[in-house]
């Protein structure tokens, strides 16, 4: 991003008794119309003690008309002790341009997909994290502190599909129905229908799940990276199940991957069976004591393996979802053809049933005539 500087409000900027940071792209009267840069960035006021030292972070595209972008109320002024040393504060910026001249945030969900699939041109960062501008001590902190938040939007995503799912079950004529559907297939095109383009979920996914300006998106996408790659290895070393936190519990996995492609591992009726009555998503960890350290090398490990498995969870329902949606797709077009069959076939009988009629009245209508 072009040169930048912090705007420094010690007693707050349009509030009182707030320090207001705002982080600025330089000579922005200069700027040529278009020019637009997507960026993720940290700002920190660093405490004589790491652990206190005040963190923010978010994401924002700057551009001409918006080209500054921060906190108005980015902590209270009266909290000095340990931020000012030798009558100096010290401020510290991180930022990371997730894409050079995006002009649209389109633009940007073609990038997030790129980082998804590891796309070697990623932008001067390693593929295996897509989000390095973190500081390793406050990215530990905003997984500890958000972690709740993705599992949030993972459960409430996994809930309404197992909702949807539950409620085509528990309709028998109609889960019936669509069981037999299933099995008239041909088996060539109920293999085709079991699997979908890994470019073309992915697209999908990041639409739904990033939210621009949101902090814990940077996170789910973190999640859903890592998550896929967990998918991508179990695949390749031809693991039948994957493993969950530290009680190593066994998971059946839904989705499995053949090159660029999502294929489901099992018939589909059995596996929307699984989803509708299962909890797809790892058990929480629950702290054997009071005094395990939640900051300690073995919770930050569990942390990062939890958020994994969630990300690789919710690909797999998502993908489960999509390939439900496309086969239930089929399935109400040969029902909407069926009735239109079944009501072609009520109206031919109707008319045959009408010409009947017709020619029975005619020959009661020529026989009284003779009769006269």
């Amino acid at each position: 991003m072009s040169c930048r500087y912090i705007l420094i409000y010690p007693q707050g900027c349009d509030v009182c008794n707030f320090l207001s940071l705002f982080l600025c792209v330089a000579h922005h009267d200069k700027l040529l119309p278009g020019w637009s840069h997507f960026a993720q960035f940290t700002i920190a006021v660093v405490n004589i003690d790491p652990k206190k030292s005040k963190y923010s972070d978010t994401l924002h595209r700057f551009w001409k008309k918006e080209h500054d972008w921060g906190w108005k109320k980015f902590m209270e002024s009266k909290m000095v002790d340990g931020f000012i040393q030798a009558d100096t504060i010290i401020f510290k910026v991180q930022i990371q341009v997730i894409r050079f001249l995006a002009s649209s945030f389109s633009s940007f969900l073609t990038f997030m997909i790129k980082i998804l699939t590891c796309a070697k041109w990623f932008y001067r960062e390693r593929v295996d994290r897509p989000f390095r501008c973190l500081d390793r001590q406050y990215r530990r902190e905003l997984v500890r502190v958000y972690l709740t938040n993705v599992e949030q939007i993972c459960r409430r995503y996994v809930e309404q599909i197992k909702g949807r799912l539950g409620k085509l079950i528990k309709d028998k004529a109609k889960w019936s129905s669509f069981c037999n559907f299933w099995s008239g297939i041909g088996i060539n095109s109920r293999r085709r229908m079991s699997r979908e383009k890994s470019d073309s979920i992915l697209k999908t996914i990041v639409k739904q799940f990033f939210i621009d300006k949101e902090v814990t998106s940077t996170l789910v996408m973190d999640s859903l990276h890592s998550g896929l790659k967990a998918l991508e290895d179990e695949t390749k070393n031809n693991k039948g199940k994957g493993k969950c936190d530290v009680e190593e519990v066994a998971i059946t996995p839904f989705v499995q991957m053949e090159g660029y492609t999502f294929v489901l591992v099992d018939d589909v009726l059995l596996l929307l069976e699984r989803a509708a009555i299962e909890q797809p998503l790892p058990p929480k960890h629950v702290p054997q004591n009071a005094t395990e350290d939640v900051f300690g090398k073995e919770s930050c490990e569990r942390d990062e393996r939890r958020l994994t498995e969630l990300g690789r969870r919710l690909i797999e329902i998502f993908v489960l979802a999509n390939i439900f949606s496309k086969i239930e797709g089929a399935y109400e077009e040969a029902q909407s053809l069926k009735r239109q069959e079944e009501l072609i076939r009520e109206e031919e009988a109707w008319m045959a049933e009408s010409e009947q009629k017709a020619k029975r009245a005619s020959g009661k209508e020529k026989k009284s005539k003779k009769k006269h």
